[in-house]
């Protein structure tokens, strides 16, 4: 259920769009009415400056970099010596940039601000999925993301080898504790749910096993456990293979690189981890001319 394979894929002019409408944002916050700095430099000079990988990490971000570069001075030239979704050595030249120099120095920290942070969301995904790799599941983000950058952090997911969960509170009904609560119970809200006929996915949340045989009895399909140990995590594959109507079972809370494989051993579909994009600590990146 990776978003950028249904709604957005790298091709499409909405992608393009997204990006172009971003990096204007981040170049208007950044430059204002001018970059003052770069005026000392004659503007008739030229340069040529390298973006280069301090750590190693899985490249993303090009398409902001290249539209960073691009809306400041159409004339420059952008050489990548690496491609989107490579894994990359620490030192390692990702790109080299030519033309006026003003143009470079001014375009240069929202480049590397955006490279940096869908680069190190993809890099913390590979992680994940590496932990997992030989089991059936799949890592999924959250809507925990950085205010304007949901569907880039998404990509950037996407591009680390995991996968979206629902983009947004339009984009699907995901049921939680104070909704059953407010609702009724998870029968009555389930029912309620169906009802509205949105077109969308419904998951529920569940916190016990009792819940959860609650949820499948009234035609649950896809159930979130919420904060369930690897031995409850079990258990309750075990519930859900034995009942009528199996559903996709997605853990979530708690999920760290430690204990990931273990959880995903339980036979659980889905692992979802808002640390893919709430808590990344930026690739360390420099331009240097």
């Amino acid at each position: 259920m990776t978003l950028f394979n249904q709604h957005y894929p790298p091709d499409s002019t909405a992608f393009f769009a997204l990006i172009n409408a971003q990096v204007k944002a981040a170049l208007a916050e950044d430059i204002g009415s001018g970059d003052l700095t770069a005026q000392l430099i004659p503007r008739e000079q030229l340069a040529s400056a390298t973006i280069i990988v301090r750590e190693g990490a899985i490249v993303c971000g090009i398409d902001w970099v290249n539209a960073c570069f691009k809306q400041v001075d159409a004339n420059l030239r952008i050489n990548w010596l690496v491609t989107e979704g490579e894994r990359v050595a620490a030192n390692q030249a990702l790109c080299q940039i030519t033309g006026v120099a003003q143009s470079l120095l001014s375009a240069e920290r929202c480049a590397l601000n955006f490279l940096q942070t869908l680069s190190a969301t993809a890099t913390e995904t590979r992680k994940y999925v590496d932990a997992v790799a030989g089991t059936i599941c799949q890592i999924l983000d959250t809507r925990k993301t950085l205010p304007n950058l949901r569907l880039a952090q998404k990509y950037a997911v996407s591009v680390g080898g995991g996968h979206n969960q629902r983009l947004a509170l339009y984009d699907g009904i995901l049921i939680k504790e104070n909704h059953i609560a407010a609702a009724g119970g998870i029968s009555a809200v389930l029912q309620q749910a169906f009802a509205l006929n949105a077109g969308v996915s419904i998951q529920i949340e569940v916190e016990n096993l009792q819940q959860l045989s609650e949820a499948l009895n009234a035609g649950a399909r896809s159930i979130l456990l919420d904060n369930f140990s690897p031995e409850l995590l079990a258990q309750a594959v075990s519930l859900n293979r034995h009942s009528e109507h199996a559903a996709v079972l997605e853990a979530s809370g708690g999920i760290s690189l430690q204990n990931v494989r273990e959880i995903a051993l339980t036979g659980v579909d889905r692992i979802s981890i808002g640390a893919l994009t709430k808590n990344v600590q930026a690739i360390d990146l420099s331009m240097r001319i």
